[in-house]
């Protein structure tokens, strides 16, 4: 092995794929394994030098890999498998039900302390880079408001929410911003606005045959966490129309933040993002995120980490000094 961050990747759907390409980008990164519930035959990895592995067997790879990227769902997938795999590897994953973050921090916490790893947690752009921006939004303007627009964009987590309801074979969900709320934010009024006035929520759905699609339809506008808060279409579809016009997962969305300072003088903070691929994406910042997870750990750092907790030289491939010649 050459003096490389070991990579490992748990799941391999889109983020799981993205992962792969993203790792493909880096010179200071190299994929050892991927794992699947699937059958690891079966699984063809664009990194020809990386196993296909059955998830069983990843405990034999301790000593090979540095830092695991987990790359399930946040419904199902990440609650159990980031504590379980936080006492053996360093890990970071992408769970994003944000209010579960707390209880899912504790867990993680607690299993990455007692194997003395770091687990990263809830990292990709929101939460993840967003939350950075919240945060430097509200410490840099303190008398003001933070508003956060999602979209127009293919959400992966509300997307997995929508496939695992009884009776759905296929779905996806996008995410739609008010035009009209954002303008009213940029404008500097810092209005009220409702979870709803925000955003709507559109789910196209191929149903099983056979399905219930009211019981379907009802599932969904009622899901709380993912929907109930939300306006909510639902539209069932044939999986031919799903494949023809939903296979693409572009993203996107912007972080505002309207202050005063001094004598009542307006100040707009934004931050945006517009991205033809959510996956990748959000994959790419979990392997840059990687590098954090393993420098920390060579510090003798251990526990539950989110972004808030991380440099943004530990997520960088350059030296200190290349950042300060080139960057500041």
């Amino acid at each position: 092995m050459s003096g490389k961050i070991r990579i490992g990747i748990v799941g391999y759907g889109n983020l799981g794929k993205g992962a792969v390409k993203a790792i493909q980008q880096t010179e200071d990164m190299e994929l050892v394994a991927v794992f699947t519930r699937r059958d690891p035959e079966n699984l063809h990895i664009e990194d020809t030098n990386a196993k296909a592995e059955h998830i069983s067997k990843a405990l034999d790879y301790k000593d090979e890999i540095d830092v695991m990227l987990l790359c399930g769902g946040s419904a199902t997938d990440l609650p159990e498998q980031t504590p379980q795999f936080a006492k053996h590897f360093n890990t970071v994953d992408s769970f994003d039900t944000h209010a579960k973050i707390p209880e899912f921090f504790a867990k993680a916490n607690e299993a990455a302390a007692e194997g003395k790893k770091i687990a990263l947690i809830s990292v990709g752009w929101d939460p993840g880079l967003f939350s950075i921006n919240r945060v430097m939004a509200e410490a840099i303007l303190p008398n003001g408001e933070n508003y956060t627009f999602w979209g127009k964009g293919l959400s992966q987590g509300h997307s997995d929410a929508v496939r695992r309801v009884e009776g759905v074979k296929n779905g996806v969900q996008y995410t739609i911003p008010s035009e009209d709320a954002m303008e009213k934010v940029r404008s500097g009024v810092n209005p009220t606005l409702s979870t709803a006035e925000k955003h709507r929520r559109v789910c196209y759905v191929v149903p099983e045959e056979g399905a219930d699609q009211a019981k379907i339809e009802e599932t969904i506008k009622t899901m709380p966490n993912y929907f109930a808060d939300y306006d909510t279409e639902v539209h069932f579809i044939t999986e031919e129309e799903l494949q023809r016009d939903h296979s693409k997962a572009p993203h996107g969305g912007f972080v505002i933040r309207g202050g005063k300072t001094g004598d009542n003088n307006n100040q707009i903070y934004e931050f945006s993002l517009k991205l033809d691929s959510n996956p990748e994406f959000t994959a790419s910042v979990l392997v840059a995120y990687a590098r954090a997870a393993y420098r920390l750990n060579k510090e003798n750092q251990f526990g539950a980490k989110t972004v808030f907790d991380v440099p943004p030289s530990y997520i960088s491939p350059r030296s200190g000094e290349e950042l300060r010649r080139d960057y500041l």
